[in-house]
């Protein structure tokens, strides 16, 4: 039994059950949450995370992947609250995102990668809560000098602790390409890396190029921006006819805590600008993905597959 480690301690792979893939409760920089509060709109702000997940909960959903890193305001003590007052099960990620400081630079591959390693193996500092994945990410710029330190380090860790790697990437670029090679060049294992926001593109012959590599793909912004929620399912649908769908994971990338922002006239809104554009937040999926799937074909095996096995897979290997 290959144990997943949650923010409340490691489950078995038959505890996972239905899971969104590529999730947060609270985005920010680090401990900005803490120090500045008030910037995350009303108070009562766990109380809100908490709710948002025992609405998804009451819909099925079982496990979450949080993909806030160090550089994203990862707060584990929050998402372990979080976590235990909602019932939904967390899964955390070490690693970096795409915010390198200038003070980073000059450091090794093989530092941070020791430093993530730590993480797995004995806890976030100061906690006993252990990641179940690892993260590194490149966006429209490319795999910039620092981030290629990230992702070598992330890739090095990963040979380590035999955790999986999700990528944040950018497939209008196709900085999935680079992001592949850089991965082969540290001699990981196409088949644990997860390539994320690759439902940002209908391009499937580049959606299909990845998953050939043995990649599985995070299909996760819904409802995203650009491309329309329709077309991210007509595009996942095409996959799956394809023969593809047990490497996809669908998911929202949902922020639940979030900083609002001062209007012209002064007023803060009670709702930050990503809940405005995605009020079902983390029931999304099951209100309006599901059924769509459904409408196109979809069985109730497929759609186990997509939230059930896949996510299992991902996380134990197995």
């Amino acid at each position: 039994m290959n144990a997943v480690n949650t923010v409340t301690g490691p489950i078995g792979p038959e505890e996972i059950g239905f899971t969104l893939m590529h999730e947060h409760v609270m985005v920010s920089a680090p401990n900005l949450y803490r120090s500045f509060p008030g910037l995350f709109g009303p108070p009562e702000r766990e109380s809100r995370a908490v709710e948002a997940l025992e609405r998804a909960k009451a819909l099925g959903v079982e496990t979450i992947v949080d993909a806030t890193t160090y550089d994203l305001g990862r707060d584990p003590a929050l998402l372990r609250e979080v976590s235990e007052r909602s019932g939904v099960r967390i899964v955390n990620v070490t690693g970096w995102w795409l915010d390198v400081p200038r003070f980073l630079r000059g450091v090794s591959a093989n530092q941070m990668a020791r430093e993530f390693v730590r993480d797995v193996r004995e806890g976030f500092p100061g906690t006993d809560i252990r990641p179940g994945v690892l993260k590194c990410a490149a966006d429209f710029e490319g795999v910039t000098v620092d981030l290629e330190v990230m992702a070598r380090a992330v890739a090095r860790a990963h040979r380590e602790t035999g955790l999986p790697i999700m990528a944040h990437s950018y497939p209008t670029g196709q900085v999935g390409r680079r992001q592949v090679e850089i991965f082969r060049e540290e001699r990981v294992d196409l088949t644990r890396v997860k390539i994320d926001h690759s439902n940002d593109t209908t391009d499937l012959e580049y959606l299909t190029w990845l998953l050939d590599q043995g990649c599985f793909l995070g299909l996760d912004r819904y409802p995203g921006r650009l491309v329309s929620p329709k077309m991210r399912t007509r595009t996942l649908m095409a996959l799956v006819e394809a023969g593809y769908g047990d490497r996809l994971c669908p998911s929202h990338d949902c922020m639940c805590l979030h900083l609002h922002k001062e209007r012209p006239d002064g007023s803060i809104p009670e709702q930050h600008a990503f809940t405005l554009r995605n009020p079902d937040q983390y029931a999304y999926i099951h209100r309006h993905v599901i059924p769509e799937l459904e409408a196109r074909g979809a069985s109730e095996d497929v759609i186990r597959r997509l939230f059930v096995d896949n996510p299992r897979r991902f996380l134990t290997g197995h």
